[in-house]
């Protein structure tokens, strides 16, 4: 079994004429403070916050870590048309050797949900893992009473799986959530997702 090239340490940019994805780094609390300290709702369906530049600091640097350690790979998000950092997302759970790897850990400020810049962002994040990396299956996962996320996800081309039932405890640990499980299998993209998906960009 042939691993995929994949290299941590590269400086991976994405890009097209609406959003460019770049590594996430240390200085980017500055570019993210004020939909953590002003959008603290963003977070309502996380397993991990980043409400609140405390919050945000650790956020990224766990994130950071997760990649030195070469089990994720975090994105900040900037958005063109306004000129401004909108968001975050990251590939996490990779496992190159059996070609998977899950895409989540995404979340933008209000004023770019709604705008076609998600849409964008899975376009750019898909092609590589499929195109670039060799991935044959990309999995997401939501709190499956996220209905937004789960509606977003569904429109660009993931078949749900099923729900992994009391799978993990929410942001206030107290109560446990039902985690939808949905994926792209790399020969749906290239079968049908890619052209329907790049269709509605």
């Amino acid at each position: 079994m042939t691993t995929p090239n994949f290299n941590f340490s590269d400086n991976i940019i994405l890009k097209d004429d609406l959003v460019v994805l770049r590594p996430l780094q240390e200085s980017d609390v500055d570019n993210l403070l004020a939909i953590s300290i002003n959008e603290p709702e963003t977070w309502k369906y996380s397993l991990v916050g980043a409400d609140g530049k405390e919050n945000l600091i650790k956020y990224i640097q766990s994130a950071i870590k997760n990649r030195e350690d070469k089990r994720e790979f975090p994105f900040i998000v900037f958005d063109k048309k306004s000129q401004k950092y909108a968001g975050s997302t990251r590939f996490y759970d990779m496992n190159l050797e059996f070609k998977t790897l899950q895409l989540g850990f995404t979340w933008y400020g209000s004023a770019f949900r709604g705008t076609g810049l998600n849409k964008h962002c899975k376009f750019l994040l898909l092609q590589f893992a499929f195109e670039t990396l060799g991935m044959e299956r990309v999995e997401f996962r939501a709190d499956n009473d996220n209905e937004r996320s789960i509606a977003a996800m569904k429109s660009i081309g993931c078949k749900v799986e099923g729900i992994l039932r009391s799978h993990m405890p929410t942001i206030n640990k107290e109560i446990r959530r039902d985690s939808i499980v949905l994926s792209i299998l790399k020969n749906e993209w290239f079968e049908e997702v890619k052209e329907n998906l790049k269709r509605k960009l």
